[in-house]
């Protein structure tokens, strides 16, 4: 770089991307793809203005990108699990089996605490959306309500499980980062999650009573058209077994998932044995088209595929991409170096930590990279000012990890709006716990930002 970028160069690009962002998406109404292909031509532009090489800006493009590819596969793959599982009728006897277990007066609450128990379980937060979750929003929509409350509920309880589940990649890597043993950064994790708990489950406590619309009629008459549709059997649960038996196995993600397939496969042929490879081929390619006759049904159950994923991997490419050119050009480490020199209290490094991990998903959009740049920047800090590193795991956990399920452009806001059709900045005021768990990080700096001050007095 023949000229070095200054801070206030720094900021006024990210404040203009921020900007051109904002108004495209929440504005004007586009989809996210092309402001972030403007903001990445901006950003280019900028760059070479700065006397950047061609070789430069394609490697920080190269590096963006390159976290991105693991979780661009889980999701192909997790498409083509979909329309494996509804076609196999996994799906539709969850349906059917909550419909028997699961109050509609209690669903909201229900949802959220056994989506948190999966998440625990088998420590993804998108295995869970995409599995037990899709089933509980098609239930959802069956009762009356509203796709965002429930979607909410489900995301919740998806990343409560998550951010305190032991075999959870983003739990393993805050607890890294930070240099604190596990169980002891889960242990921590709790003096935030356990209110954040509480308060989740008193939101969706109060918000699902108002919300049912269905009759039990209504109920019992789709039930037995799942009944008269798909194969509804405890047979057609054995690829939930395999998730759960590989997540305690601590099996990663793509053998996982590929399992499963598999299994949903074998259980398709068990009721279905003149399915042709060319069909399962289609099936898992293009995804699952139902024709029950009922149109609410047809509607739930017409989805998955790798195709459908493609939305939104075209997006994360793009989102990684501005990233990782932000990245390379130094912006992002130069603005959190310049925030470190005026972090001098405990109540400070808290709030700045917080603040700077939300901020990288803003910027990035990935979840990775809000936890390992505040982490490592911040390290330090942390030693000097004699906090327990501890309190950094539990932030960047939160802060980074919970909260980038709430940026449209985020990598785990386009996998939700993907999963469950329904758009990130729709769902965002019900995601209470993503919401909850990083303002409680910040309150708690403030708290003892307040008790060193008194302190002094």
């Amino acid at each position: 770089m023949k000229k070095e970028v200054t801070l206030k160069e720094s900021l006024f690009l990210l404040v203009a991307l921020l900007a051109i962002i904002g108004a495209c998406i929440i504005g004007i109404g586009m989809d996210p793809q092309i402001p972030i292909l403007i903001s990445l031509g901006i950003t280019i532009v900028f760059a070479k203005s700065k006397g950047v090489s061609w070789e430069r800006v394609h490697k920080g493009i190269q590096d963006g990108i390159t976290p991105g590819l693991i979780p661009i596969l889980i999701f192909m793959l997790i498409g083509a699990l979909i329309s494996a599982w509804i076609a196999a009728g996994t799906i539709p006897t969850i349906m059917v089996y909550g419909f028997g277990i699961l109050s509609a007066k209690y669903f909201l609450p229900s949802v959220f605490v056994i989506c948190a128990v999966v998440g625990i379980t088998v420590g993804s937060s998108f295995t869970t959306i995409s599995t037990i979750g899709i089933a509980f929003f098609g239930m959802g929509q069956i009762m009356g309500y509203h796709p965002a409350i429930t979607t909410g509920a489900i995301v919740s309880g998806a990343f409560l499980g998550n951010n305190i589940s032991p075999l959870s990649d983003t739990t393993n890597l805050a607890s890294a980062i930070a240099e604190v043993e596990l169980f002891e950064h889960i242990r921590y994790m709790m003096q935030v999650v356990i209110p954040s708990f509480f308060i989740s489950l008193v939101f969706f406590w109060v918000a699902g009573h108002p919300q049912v619309l269905s009759t039990g009629n209504q109920i019992n008459e789709l039930v037995h058209t799942f009944q008269s549709s798909f194969s509804i059997s405890a047979v057609t649960l054995l690829p939930v077994l395999i998730l759960f038996l590989c997540a305690w196995r601590k099996i990663p993600a793509i053998p996982t998932l590929l399992l499963s397939i598999a299994c949903t496969i074998g259980v398709l042929y068990i009721y279905h044995p003149h399915t042709s490879l060319l069909d399962i081929s289609k099936l898992l390619q293009n995804g699952y088209v139902a024709r029950t006759g009922v149109d609410n049904v047809d509607k739930l159950l017409s989805r998955g595929g790798i195709q459908s994923m493609m939305w939104s991997v075209s997006l994360i490419l793009l989102a990684l991409a501005l990233g990782g050119l932000l990245v390379e050009l130094n912006i992002i480490k130069s603005l959190i170096s310049r925030i470190t020199n005026f972090v001098n209290t405990k109540g400070k490094l808290i709030i700045m930590t917080a603040i700077s991990s939300i901020g990288v998903n803003l910027l990035l959009g990935e979840q990775y990279l809000s936890i390992i740049l505040p982490g490592k920047a911040f390290k330090s800090q942390y030693d000097e000012i004699q906090l327990s590193r501890k309190e950094m795991s539990r932030i960047i956990a939160n802060s980074g990890a919970a909260f980038n399920a709430l940026i449209p452009w985020g990598v785990s806001g386009v996998f939700i709006a993907g999963t469950l059709g329904v758009s990130t900045l729709e769902y965002f005021p019900f995601a209470i716990f993503c919401i909850v768990a990083p303002l409680l990080n910040i309150l708690l700096g403030f708290m003892k930002k307040r008790a060193k001050s008194s302190q002094k007095a």
